[in-house]
């Protein structure tokens, strides 16, 4: 092995790894339905207004595809995305699907607004050439507007594990004493023990493929409770032995890499000959199995259900939580994403790539409510293209790889959230 092993270095003991608006029309041709008014009911419980409108809607659009769209007032974002659910599962049950604009039969577009006594929420309905139907509900509001609370400021802390001349392509980190760290390389899995202040190289396992690496190679590295570890690499799956010395068994496989954290369940399968994932999901989340072929994918959990969002590769965001498929375009993401559970703010961020230069790339941590992500820290710089973000194994933190653009030496670095103001 290259003596660039002996050149890793260590910062700080890492204590946590492993042990849109649209107007009410005012066109007379529009078919108005009455206001609504159902009964008096707490602000956070909206279920009743949620069944009266879905049943509005699924009555005007009939059973079939349809594309929702929720704006909203001064509700609080977590009020709007738990409306927005909730409004889904109704028309779910009454037979309406959701898909992308340009597949569906109708688009919804819904307004929650209000007035000095009462929310309103308007749904416009859209149908092929046919003029726009309208449909609404009201409820009593029980005190005086929300307001949100000003956006927690974060920094992404970013700890140097290891620099190479070697590809990176995931690292591991296992707390213990002394503490390990296992690197995923092209041709091997590498694992250094932590001595003296520095990372020293304990063994090199190589890996065996019967086929030539894609260009961009990107790779996987999941911790297992029976044996140490898998590796995941495009058409090939390793595992290491559970009898000392320690060996990998590699052989040819399409089984799919896990995205996100060890307990979000979720795997994907990816392309063997390209550097993305082909959008099938396994076993999917609820009952939506696939999603266009994507780069990289991030778990937010939320009380009820799992937000995934996916950069997919025709440059769009799309945000899955087993009901629904909405897409965000032109938000000028690069392409790896992944969640980190800072704790602070709503309690898990995305980390996102840039669309960098190449001579430099950066990170910023987004907050995502109502399906709006939100920029809650400054980017965080790297003298070089990103090449690798990965998720960790309980989800505290990320793995970033970059390839320094003067040295051409590749720099894997740990990235967590500090909370303040």
């Amino acid at each position: 092995m290259p003596s660039a092993k002996h050149n890793a270095v260590y910062n700080s003991r890492i204590p946590h790894m492993r042990a849109w608006s649209s107007r009410f029309p005012r066109a007379a041709c529009l078919c108005v339905l009455m206001l609504a008014h159902v009964p008096a009911i707490l602000a956070s419980d909206w279920r009743a207004p949620e069944e009266q409108l879905a049943r509005k809607i699924a009555a005007a659009t009939g059973p079939g595809a349809v594309t929702l769209v929720v704006n909203r007032s001064s509700l609080s974002r977590p009020d709007t995305e738990a409306i927005r659910r909730g409004l889904s599962t109704e028309l779910a049950a009454l037979g309406v699907h959701f898909v992308n604009a340009d597949q569906a039969a109708a688009t919804v577009q819904i307004t929650l607004s209000e007035n000095l006594q009462s929310y309103v929420w308007v749904a416009e309905i859209h149908q092929g050439n046919n003029e726009a139907s309208v449909v609404m509900v009201s409820t009593p509001r029980l005190g005086p507007p929300a307001v949100e609370n000003s956006t927690v400021a974060l920094t992404i802390q970013k700890t140097l594990l290891s620099t190479e001349e070697n590809r990176i392509l995931d690292v591991v980190l296992l707390n213990g004493a002394p503490q390990h760290m296992i690197l995923l390389e092209a041709e091997s899995v590498v694992l250094l023990k932590l001595q003296d202040g520095r990372w020293q190289q304990e063994q090199s396992l190589p890996l065996s493929h019967s086929h030539p690496w894609p260009r961009d190679l990107r790779g996987r590295l999941a911790l297992r409770k029976d044996h140490l570890f898998d590796a995941y690499l495009p058409g090939t799956f390793c595992r290491s032995l559970t009898t000392a010395p320690l060996a990998l068994n590699c052989y040819d496989s399409d089984d799919p890499w896990p995205l996100g954290t060890d307990q979000s369940g979720l795997s994907a399968f990816f392309a063997p000959t390209r550097n993305f994932f082909t959008g099938a999901l396994s076993p999917g989340i609820e009952k939506q199995t696939t999603v266009k072929a994507f780069y990289s994918a991030a778990v937010l959990p939320r009380e009820k259900y799992k937000l995934w969002v996916f950069s997919t590769v025709d440059r769009q965001v799309h945000f899955l939580d087993g009901v629904t498929d909405q897409t965000a375009a032109k938000l000028g993401w690069g392409t790896d994403i992944a969640s980190v559970r800072g704790g602070c703010g709503l309690g898990w961020q995305v980390l996102v790539t840039g669309n960098g230069d190449g001579a430099g790339e950066s990170v910023t941590a987004f907050e995502i409510a109502d399906r709006e992500p939100i920029a809650v820290s400054q980017p965080a710089e790297f003298n070089g293209a990103i090449t690798a973000l990965w998720t960790d194994s309980d989800g505290t933190g990320a793995i970033a790889v970059s390839q320094n653009s003067e040295t051409g030496r590749y720099e894997a670095y740990r990235l967590s959230i500090a909370c303040g103001h």
